[in-house]
């Protein structure tokens, strides 16, 4: 399947195989390297790096062209990954991306983001690895725009790499043109108002999960949210260690 002289790229989703902004992805990358596409079967979105334990899961290739092969499956996206690291590909990749995301995924969306759980999960396995996300929730918004600004992430990292346990969270405005890129923090912010009320004709109350995103720190500067509002590509290094080493330190020597 991969040609050796040519950088081996793996790509998934949370969107699905047949999703419009995967299908921008592949085409702006496609000429980088052997591209190995790994999908769900539909969309996953919010899936974050959940994975399928209590059903099988199934695999199928459905594309193949010169230096493309596409695959879909059953399980979430960390399945994807999973799957094509370890039963589809016959060497180790030297990229994996993720996206392109219908909506974007900075702030605190990184960590219900099926988009970041795949680079989170490249990771684990000491691969380099780029989340792109759109701030067009739209699943038929036209991307050309993003190409040049992909191709270039993606020329970097496959030359530079980076460092261990660390990937890139990349989202894009929605203006167009974009003014530039910037490089940010996590922004601060929660989600509120998260339940939308219903009763069902038939009599029974159900609820749906919406909700509004409320910045704790809005109009910062620096942060992925507010880069985003004033038309810049942001780029967030994100590291998959979670832990305080402030206050690690401060808690050493306590004893209970």
């Amino acid at each position: 399947m991969q040609t050796e002289n040519k950088p081996l790229i793996l790509i998934c989703n949370d969107d699905g195989y047949d999703s419009n902004g995967l299908s921008y992805l592949i085409d702006f990358v496609r000429d980088l390297g052997e591209v190995v596409v790994v999908a769900p079967s539909g969309p996953r979105s919010g899936a974050s790096m959940s994975i399928t334990s209590r059903t099988h899961i199934e695999c199928s290739l459905v594309k193949e062209e010169s230096h493309l092969h596409i695959y879909k499956c059953s399980g979430t996206p960390v399945d994807c990954i999973k799957m094509g690291l370890e039963v589809i590909l016959d060497r180790v990749p030297d990229l994996v991306l993720s996206g392109i995301n219908h909506g974007d995924n900075s702030s605190v969306n990184t960590y219900y983001s099926g988009t970041m759980g795949i680079v989170l999960e490249a990771c684990m396995k000491r691969l380099p690895a780029v989340g792109f996300s759109s701030c067009h929730y739209s699943t038929s918004s036209p991307m050309d725009n993003l190409r040049e600004y992909v191709r270039k992430i993606v020329r970097y990292v496959l030359s530079e790499g980076l460092p261990m346990y660390t990937c890139l969270n990349v989202n894009f405005p929605t203006n167009d043109p974009i003014k530039g890129v910037k490089w940010c923090r996590m922004g601060h912010g929660e989600w509120v108002n998260e339940w939308e009320h219903q009763i069902h004709p038939r009599g029974w109350e159900y609820y749906w999960l919406t909700g509004e995103y409320e910045s704790q720190e809005p109009g910062a500067a620096g942060t992925d949210t507010t880069g985003l509002s004033e038309g810049y590509v942001t780029i967030t290094p994100t590291r998959l260690d979670l832990t305080d080493y402030s206050y690690l330190e401060r808690m050493r020597d306590l004893e209970f």
